[in-house]
């Protein structure tokens, strides 16, 4: 820049000098000079650009978005829909009140949506085909205005009996054929696992077997520690869990909530039918009978009697998958 002003005043002052000696027309000097002032302006004046326009964005009253630790915005997440645990009120008491009427165990009926109450909620939804959160939303409430009671898996299956639905993880319980408590269950996962030296999968067989043993408090086997457990085949046992997902989950065992492991024991008694349903080619037969705690299966009858008769134990056979895995113990 300093150097084209250098040349443009040299070619002024080449210029005025020239005129004060010239006769009229441009000298060879005032040429010299112009050309040289000309080129060194093409080649050296910088080259100015406009800025482009801006505008001043408004001030957001709004609160700023999340970020992330990694400073990358993220929008909040919505609440999840419909009531769920903490929830409190009528409506929750409203809820509570249908979810009993149709048998469905919510543990005490009262205004508060507690872990018990959403067991009761999963179990409908399991039954019903709904998503099994655990959560009343609109859509379970609406199912549960026209609900009405599941129909029996084994009608004949005696009159005082327990249902094991294995595809829909959930549990029936009937007295007199009539159908007194819904459970959300989780029982094997399918998982193959090794313990004590053999491996296996984890499974829980179906077909018809019957209680033979009832444990108290917590009895723990090489597998975890099983809560109020009710044995009906080898070392497969209904016991309380602090874990129940809605999927299958145990190693065999069939999970209830602890909240209803506490009356369970009381309402099911040694003999008691428990038929384990929807496992592939293994349907219930309730003539069977067989326990795991007998090695001689009972004669197949075309109808169950009406009450099912009390196995004593003897030996332990290989009918259980999980035989002396999840060792009972000695009365």
């Amino acid at each position: 820049m300093k150097l084209t002003r250098r040349l443009v005043w040299a070619a002024a002052i080449l210029g005025l000098v020239a005129a004060g000696c010239s006769d009229g027309g441009p000298s060879e000097i005032e040429r010299t000079a112009a050309s040289i002032a000309a080129a060194a302006s093409a080649t050296t004046s910088p080259t100015t650009t406009i800025a482009p326009a801006t505008t001043v964005a408004a001030p957001s009253t709004s609160a700023p978005p999340a970020t992330t630790a990694a400073g990358a915005a993220t929008s909040p997440a919505a609440a999840p829909a419909g009531l769920g645990t903490g929830a409190r009120g009528a409506d929750v008491a409203a809820l509570e009140q249908r979810l009993d009427a149709l048998k469905y165990d919510v543990g005490k009926v009262d205004d508060v949506y507690d872990q018990n109450t959403a067991y009761g909620v999963m179990a409908f939804q399991k039954v019903t085909g709904m998503a099994r959160t655990g959560r009343a939303t609109d859509e379970v409430v609406a199912a549960l205005a026209t609900a009405t009671s599941p129909p029996a898996l084994v009608p004949n299956g005696g009159e005082n009996r327990v249902e094991i639905d294995i595809p829909r993880q959930v549990l029936f319980l009937y007295k007199a054929n009539t159908l007194q408590k819904i459970l959300t269950v989780s029982s094997g996962n399918n998982q193959r696992f090794c313990s004590e030296g053999w491996c296996r999968r984890a499974v829980t067989p179906g077909g018809s077997y019957g209680f033979y043993r009832q444990g108290r408090g917590w009895e723990t086997g090489p597998l975890g520690s099983l809560y109020n457990p009710v044995y009906f085949n080898g070392g497969i046992a209904v016991h309380g869990s602090r874990s129940v997902p809605a999927q299958p989950a145990s190693h065999g065992c069939v999970r209830i909530p602890m909240g209803a492991a506490e009356w369970f024991p009381g309402e099911v008694h040694i003999g008691m039918p428990v038929h384990v349903v929807g496992v592939d080619g293994e349907p219930p037969d309730p003539g069977r009978m067989a326990s795991t705690a007998t090695t001689t299966p009972s004669p197949a009858a075309t109808q169950p009697p009406a009450t099912a008769p009390v196995v004593t134990p003897t030996t332990a056979t290989t009918l259980g998958l999980l035989d002396n895995l999840l060792k009972p113990k000695t009365p």
